[in-house]
């Protein structure tokens, strides 16, 4: 445990990104409220809690969600390939710390780490624009209903873990080229999947490979979410209800799918192929 916790401080020594670009995102959304132009009319605190609410909590959980995608991308593909191209590999391995370790703890700040982030930067971010835009508004009530902030921190929460055990395949993929590729890291994470999609077209007219990679692609959100949105949700001229969210939530489909747990079986094929990988190379 102690030295998984010094490889995980080690992963945010060597990437201060994984802090720097939720903080700085969180400024620029700051400022944007402190400086921006608004319409006090669209925050009115009467009655019912206003969806505008409960669609700008959303709106900023979706924007870090996505940044955090992208740089998880980006930090899967070069955690491994970044050591190796400086050779400081070669330091790592000298010490009492073994392949799988390292492997595993580089798969942990993916994805827990990183997700934890940038869910306290977007917690961190809702709360100082909610207390600027209701002091501009003159409305202490306008964008703060703890009801509303409560239940999406529950919705993060369980896209942390269920993103984690859905794109656990692709992970594992990114890991593995991560670990294997001499160089242009981002081209062979593409090309072999893009490649196989190609043959599998030409020599056989199907299209089961891609069907499968789409599906783990865009298929997440039909096996965690529910589809519509319930009675008392956002919708014009209604207000945020306390309970909307939770019906949102599906985790009886999604652990239930077969397709959830035959990608997670996939992705610990492939870590495991990673550790192998990094533990037999000697060309550094």
């Amino acid at each position: 445990m102690t030295i998984t916790l010094w490889l995980v401080r080690r992963e945010f020594w060597e990437n201060k990104a994984i802090w720097i670009i939720p903080a700085a995102l969180g400024a620029l959304v700051t400022l944007g409220s402190l400086f921006g132009t608004i319409q006090a009319t669209f925050f009115d605190s009467t009655g019912e809690p206003p969806s505008m609410a409960g669609m700008m909590l959303l709106a900023f959980g979706a924007l870090f969600f996505a940044a955090m995608s992208f740089y998880s991308y980006w930090y899967l593909l070069d955690c491994l390939y970044a050591e190796r191209k400086d050779r400081s590999v070669l330091f790592w391995k000298s010490l009492p710390v073994s392949d799988t370790q390292t492997v595993l703890s580089k798969l942990l700040v993916a994805l827990v780490a990183i997700p934890l982030v940038y869910f306290a930067a977007d917690d961190a971010t809702s709360l100082l624009v909610a207390f600027v835009l209701s002091v501009r508004t003159h409305s202490v009530l306008a964008l703060w209903h703890p009801s509303v902030w409560l239940q999406l921190q529950a919705a993060w929460l369980y896209a942390i873990v269920t993103t984690a055990i859905w794109y656990l395949p692709i992970t594992g993929w990114l890991l593995l080229v991560s670990a294997w590729a001499r160089r242009a890291v981002i081209l062979w994470s593409l090309v072999p999947p893009l490649g196989l999609m190609l043959a599998e077209r030409l020599l056989l007219g199907t299209h089961a490979v891609s069907s499968v990679i789409a599906d783990r692609l865009t298929g997440y959100a039909s096996r965690a979410f529910s589809a519509p949105l319930p009675a008392g949700g956002w919708s014009a001229g209604q207000g945020f209800a306390a309970p909307t969210v939770w019906p949102l939530l599906n985790p009886t489909t999604f652990f239930s799918s077969p397709d959830t747990w035959l990608g997670a079986l996939a992705g610990a094929v492939l870590i495991a192929a990673t550790i192998q990988v990094r533990a037999r190379r000697v060309d550094y």
